[in-house]
């Protein structure tokens, strides 16, 4: 279950492409239609536009139809954002394992995968074949009404039967993140390849 977990948490960041306080009263969500779109990357962005900064623990949930019979993977993930286009999500099975570590950064993106003792860097311009491939992506926003702070953020790959629904709790707004939130360290032992080889390797059936 981890091999397949891990290669469908992996795909939530691939295909993306492609993230304070304590109210007394939970505020209303305000709820976007789901929509279609081509840059899934630039609709994250967008969607945390509300913040400079921002830091959340989150939760993610992943429901998939592979070879007929329906799936679903829960995990647990920390997010970093920060403008104008640095962005983190790092995911955990429940028991603390550290399962991949996804980094977009001007442009780039990095991707840490632990158990597999890999990683891969490379442009984002490089996954135009990869998001041919996914077909018709949509994207539904939740956001808290009082700061415009997304809550829940729902990517579904329609015709790969894949929803990803990653919802956002403990978040701080505006923090101050340390100057390395966004460095690249390759553990020990790991192999770094090309952006370019991920694609080769990991064919969407």
């Amino acid at each position: 279950m981890i091999r397949k977990s891990c290669f469908l948490v992996l795909s939530l960041f691939v295909f993306a492409v492609f993230l304070t306080g304590c109210p007394k009263k939970i505020p209303e969500p305000v709820i976007s239609e789901k929509e279609v779109v081509t840059d899934p990357i630039a609709k994250l962005f967008e969607a945390f536009s509300a913040a400079e900064s921002l830091q959340a623990g989150a939760s993610i949930r992943i429901d998939t139809v592979r070879n007929g019979e329906e799936m679903f993977f829960l995990l647990n993930g920390f997010l970093l954002y920060q403008k104008p286009n640095l962005l983190r999500l790092q995911g955990y099975h429940p028991f603390g394992m550290g399962l991949f570590d996804a980094l977009y950064r001007n442009g780039e993106f990095f991707l840490l995968i632990p158990p597999q003792k890999r990683a891969y860097t490379g442009e984002v311009s490089q996954m135009e074949e990869l998001k041919d491939r996914a077909g018709v992506i949509q994207i539904l926003v939740e956001k808290n009404e009082g700061n415009g702070i997304p809550r829940r953020i729902q990517i579904e790959l329609v015709e790969k039967e894949t929803r990803i629904d990653l919802k956002l709790k403990d978040v701080v707004i505006n923090p101050v993140l340390p100057g390395d939130s966004f460095d690249w360290v390759v553990p020990q032992g790991v192999k770094v390849r090309s952006l370019e080889r991920l694609l080769k390797e990991k064919k969407i059936e």
